[in-house]
């Protein structure tokens, strides 16, 4: 682990910001108890723990999207009043989400001025300017002309920051940044930070990944339900110590929880096939085709990995077979009835589940209850409704139920999923899908995202579900979760599947040139 160097100067003392006492409350939910948090000028420092802790809302708070119900806020020394984010940016806070909040059909020039410039007419030409001028300064190269739709995730997520410094933020909070990053693109970003804590901005870093936070961050503050549980400071720490405080943060983030590791278990499959997929052959959104002549077979009570870098036909895969995609050519069997292009609701009522890795834009609506999410796919039906009136009794039994089995954590079953960490987002999601005991589950990065110990718990759900007759298609990034979980693993590359192969066979190296179209 290296730790960043940066210069010591005498302002490396003063705290650009300074929170004392925050609390912050939700109906049924203490999200921040009491919290001290402040941030040197020319550093990064680490807001570490679960999915869940309060990490994202202390920083709500800081950023003028919520408001705190006590505590206060110094920012250079003196007491400030944030009560939107368009007072935090003026007092030189700005907040990258980890949703990204650009305009796709916009240029990288128009999203950063869009909201800001309030002249009639915008000189794009000067903002043109400003911007190679801090992309000179920090390393962030993307194309001003460029369509936001067209840059890769990596770069909209430079455009944001970009965006937040054109507007002269000096404190960058950054949330969740390397979630929607591939490991490439997550290196570009620590070098990044590497030099806009030379240019002597500070970097607030919210994450709940261990070895990222100790390899990038000056100071560690961890939380735990809603609690500040310890400060730690890696300023110049070497690779001895920096293990020693490792295992100081895993004992901060989870007490005395032993988070069990499970070892890949050796099950019995049936012989019989559930799913056949024949020469399936579908384009992306684009008009492009994104899978070419792809076959395999699925048998009850399996779990077939997919591996695979994103963008190599991953997402037109599931939507193929929950019915969400049409297809150009193939077929589609579900225990010998086709259901190629037969659409959602038949590929659901013939027992296909489906858990996306786009949780809040696809998955759930997150200004509906929680309830209301877990009946998304069954209101119309009894016990939930009669005569299109729905049971608020059944739907509220139902769900508390799930809540209960899934350790869902929320208030009551009316608790609006907005207001649900991204873990319990999951579980709901999970909850939902597996409650209608499907015939085949499809789950597109299962725990992307997400802490040590929920990442346990949906993968020991996911395996326990395989055991009542369950077939599951693991479609996931995470190679470790498709060598762990998979019975079978397939590479899929430029839409087609190169191999399938037992998991006790297939040795990550093969897997990994496989990924990148190396084949032997």
């Amino acid at each position: 682990m290296e730790s960043v160097e940066k210069p010591m100067n005498s302002e490396c003392s003063e705290y650009v910001v300074d929170m004392k006492g925050i609390t912050k409350r939700f109906p049924g939910i203490l999200a921040n108890d009491h919290i001290d948090f402040n941030l040197r000028k020319g550093e990064i420092h680490t807001l570490l723990g679960e999915n869940g802790a309060g990490k994202t809302t202390l920083m709500n708070v800081l950023s003028g999207m919520y408001q705190p119900d006590d505590g206060e806020i110094s920012v250079k020394g003196k007491p400030a009043d944030i009560r939107s984010p368009h007072d935090a940016l003026a007092l030189g806070i700005g907040m990258v989400y980890q949703h990204f909040t650009l305009v796709p059909t916009l240029s990288v020039v128009e999203n950063i001025v869009l909201g800001y410039e309030s002249h009639l007419f915008l000189d794009l030409t000067k903002a043109e300017k400003g911007l190679k001028g801090i992309m000179s300064e920090t390393g962030l190269g993307v194309d001003p002309h460029a369509t936001v739709w067209h840059l890769s995730v990596g770069q909209q997520q430079r455009v944001e920051i970009i965006k937040v410094l054109y507007r002269g933020s000096e404190v960058l909070v950054l949330d969740e940044p390397t979630s929607v990053l591939t490991p490439f693109e997550a290196e570009e970003l620590f070098k990044i930070l590497k030099k806009l804590i030379l240019v002597e901005k500070s970097v607030i870093f919210i994450t709940h990944k261990l070895e990222e936070a100790v390899r990038i961050s000056d100071r560690i503050t961890v939380l735990r339900q809603g609690k500040k549980v310890e400060e730690i400071e890696l300023r110049g720490l070497k690779e001895i110590d920096a293990q020693r405080r490792m295992n100081q943060i895993i004992r901060a983030m989870f007490g005395r929880i032993q988070i069990p590791h499970t070892v890949r278990e050796s099950r019995d499959i049936s012989e019989k096939t559930v799913l056949m997929v024949r020469e399936l052959t579908a384009r992306n959104d684009m008009g492009f085709e994104a899978l070419r002549g792809l076959s395999f077979t699925l048998r009850r009570g399996e779990i077939l990995g997919i591996a695979g870098v994103e963008g190599n036909g991953q997402k037109e895969l599931a939507e193929a077979i929950t019915g969400r995609r049409k297809i150009k050519k193939g077929e589609i069997e579900l225990d010998g009835t086709s259901i190629a292009n037969k659409g959602i609701a038949c590929a659901s009522r013939m027992g296909v589940s489906y858990v996306t890795d786009d949780r809040m834009g696809e998955g759930c609506v997150g200004n509906l209850s929680l309830a209301e999410n877990m009946i998304l796919k069954g209101f119309q039906q009894e016990p939930f409704s009669k005569y299109h009136f729905l049971n608020r009794r059944s739907i509220a039994q139902h769900s508390s139920r799930l809540m209960e089995e899934f350790n869902i954590k929320a208030s009551d079953p009316w608790t609006r999923v907005n207001a649900l960490s991204g873990g319990n987002i999951q579980k709901l999601l999970l909850a939902r899908e597996l409650s209608t005991h499907p015939r085949v589950l499809v789950c597109c990065n299962p725990t992307h995202g997400l802490d040590a110990m929920t990442t346990r718990f949906i993968r020991d759900r996911i395996k326990a579900e395989t055991r009542q007759g369950t077939a599951v298609i693991l479609i996931s990034s995470d190679l470790d979760e498709i060598l762990e979980l998979s019975d079978r693993v397939g590479v899929l590359f430029r839409g087609e599947i190169l191999s399938v192969s037992p998991s006790d066979e297939v040795k990550r190296e093969e897997i990994g040139k496989l990924m990148l179209g190396i084949r032997n």
